[in-house]
C-alpha cells in the first residue's frame, strides 16, 4: 500500500511563490536539489494542478547537456513517472506519460494510493489543501527556504488543518531546513 506524499519549497512564512508568482527564491542548489530527488525518488506518479504542470513540464524538454547533475537526475526522474494532471481549463497535454482528468476525485486517488507499492506525489498548495481536505494526504515534507515574502500561493490554503507527526529534519549549508512529517489521523 503507498502513500500520498506532498512535497514543496516554501518561504519562511508560508508561501510557496510570492506576490508576484516569483518563486527564485526557492531554486535549490546542489545539496538540497539532490536531497529533494532522492527524496522524491521512490514515487512513480505524481498528481499536479494545471499551473504547477505547466511549470513542470519544462523538464520534459531542457536539454540534458546543459543542466547540472542534480538537475539532469530529476530531468530524468520526471521523465520516467506518470502524472495525472487535474485542470478543467486544458484540452490538452503536451507531455510523455501524462494523463489529463477534468476534477480531482479523492476517492479515485485514495484507491490509486492503496493499489500501488510506491508513494504517489502531489504537487502544488492547492491541489495538495484539497487532498488535506479529504482526509488523504499521509505525508508533508516542505524545505524551508531562508526567505519571507510576505504574500502569495501558500504552501497550504488557509483553514487547512492537520495534525502532524516530525519523521525528519535536515539542515542545509544555504541556511533551507528540510521537515518531514505523517499526518495524524
Amino acid at each position: 500500500m503507498g502513500s500520498l506524499i506532498y512535497f514543496n519549497s516554501a518561504s519562511l512564512d508560508g508561501y510557496i511563490a510570492g506576490p508576484d508568482g516569483r518563486w527564485d527564491w526557492a531554486t535549490p542548489d546542489a545539496e538540497v536539489h539532490s536531497f529533494v530527488n532522492a527524496l522524491l525518488a521512490p514515487a512513480k506518479t505524481h498528481l499536479y494542478g494545471r499551473r504547477v504542470y505547466e511549470v513542470m513540464k519544462a523538464w520534459d524538454d531542457f536539454d540534458l547537456d546543459e543542466l547540472s547533475p542534480p538537475e539532469r537526475e530529476f530531468a530524468l526522474q520526471w521523465r520516467d513517472i506518470d502524472k495525472v494532471v487535474y485542470s478543467s481549463t486544458l484540452d490538452a497535454v503536451t507531455t510523455r506519460r501524462t494523463e489529463l482528468r477534468t476534477s480531482f476525485d479523492a476517492d479515485e486517488v485514495r484507491r490509486m494510493t492503496d493499489a500501488s507499492a510506491t508513494p504517489i506525489a502531489i504537487g502544488g498548495g492547492r491541489l495538495a489543501s484539497v487532498a488535506a481536505r479529504a482526509g488523504i494526504l499521509d505525508e508533508v515534507h516542505i524545505v524551508v527556504a531562508p526567505a519571507v515574502v510576505g504574500g502569495g500561493i501558500r504552501f497550504l490554503d488557509e483553514g487547512v488543518q492537520l495534525d502532524l507527526q516530525l519523521t525528519a529534519e535536515r539542515r542545509f549549508a544555504n541556511g533551507s531546513v528540510y521537515l518531514g512529517y505523517r499526518v495524524g489521523r
